[in-house]
C-alpha cells in the first residue's frame, strides 16, 4: 500500500533557519559566560603570581638583613669604617630612573683542621638594587625601534672582602684554592616588573632615621638601625586590570 507523499511530515527551510539562529544565540551566551569566568580566573591567578613573587623577594631581603653586622667572636678582620657599614641604604634621587639601594655586610668563617690557623675569617657584602627593565613593550614598539616596559628589574649581588677592597665576584677564588668561589656572584636578576622598591632605616624607638646613616650623614646611627622597612610595588606582566 503506497503512502500519499503529501501526508509525509517534515521541516521547512524557515524552521531550519530558526533552529540555527537559536543554537547560535545559545552558543554565544555560553561563550560569553566562559570568557567572563576565564578572564576572572586569569586576573585572580595573575594577582596571586604578583603577590607570590613579591613575597619571595621580601622574604629573601629579610633573611639577608638579619645577617647584617654579624661576625664571629674572634674575628680578626680589620674593620673599614667606609666599607663595612652593616646596613647602608642609598636613597634614589630620581624615582623614574632608579629605586633605593641597600648594602648588607656580615662576617663568616671557614674552618680547616689541617691548617694553622684553623679559622679563616671572611667578610661579605650583599647588595639589592634596581635597573630599568629590558623587557620589550610590544604594544609601544615599532619598526622605528623597541621600547621597554615602564618598570624596573631588581638585582642581587654578593662580594667578598680581601682585606683592602671588595673582590670582583667573577674572578675571586675560594681561600687556599685555585677554584672559583661559588659563594659570590655578580648581579643576578631576582624579579622583574617592579614599579618601585623603597628602604627605610628605623631606630630602636621606631622612628625613621633620615637621611639613612652613612659615614657622611647621621653617622652616629650607623649601629643603631633596629628595623628596615621595605616597600615593594610590583606590576602585572599584562596590562593593568
Amino acid at each position: 500500500m503506497k503512502k500519499n507523499k503529501k501526508s509525509i511530515s517534515g521541516i521547512t527551510l524557515i524552521e531550519i533557519l530558526i533552529g540555527i539562529v537559536i543554537s547560535m544565540i545559545m552558543m554565544g551566551a555560553m561563550f560569553t559566560s566562559y570568557t567572563v569566568v576565564n578572564n576572572s580566573y586569569s586576573q585572580v591567578s595573575d594577582k596571586a603570581k604578583i603577590s607570590q613573587s613579591a613575597r619571595n623577594l621580601v622574604g629573601m631581603l629579610v633573611r639577608d638583613v638579619r645577617m647584617a653586622g654579624f661576625k664571629y667572636f674572634n674575628d680578626t678582620i680589620k674593620e673599614d669604617a667606609n666599607e663595612h657599614i652593616p646596613i647602608k641604604i642609598t636613597k634614589s634621587k630620581n624615582f623614574s630612573q632608579a629605586c633605593d639601594r641597600i648594602d648588607i655586610v656580615y662576617g663568616d668563617v671557614i674552618f680547616d683542621a689541617s691548617k694553622n690557623p684553623q679559622y679563616t675569617y671572611e667578610r661579605f657584602k650583599i647588595s639589592y638594587f634596581c635597573e630599568k627593565s629590558k623587557i620589550i613593550d610590544k604594544a609601544k614598539s615599532s619598526s622605528a625601534g623597541n621600547v621597554t616596559i615602564d618598570a624596573f628589574a631588581v638585582y642581587k649581588e654578593k662580594k667578598k672582602w680581601d682585606g683592602s677592597r671588595w673582590l670582583d665576584p667573577t674572578t675571586d677564588l675560594r681561600p687556599g684554592t685555585s677554584a672559583k668561589d661559588e659563594r659570590t656572584y655578580s648581579k643576578e636578576k631576582v624579579v622583574d616588573y617592579v614599579q618601585d622598591l623603597v628602604f627605610h632605616a628605623i631606630d630602636e624607638n621606631g622612628k625613621l632615621i633620615s637621611p639613612p646613616p652613612s659615614t657622611t650623614d647621621n653617622k652616629d646611627f650607623i649601629y643603631k638601625i633596629k628595623t628596615v622597612d621595605v616597600a615593594l610595588t610590583k606590576r602585572s606582566r599584562k596590562e593593568f586590570f
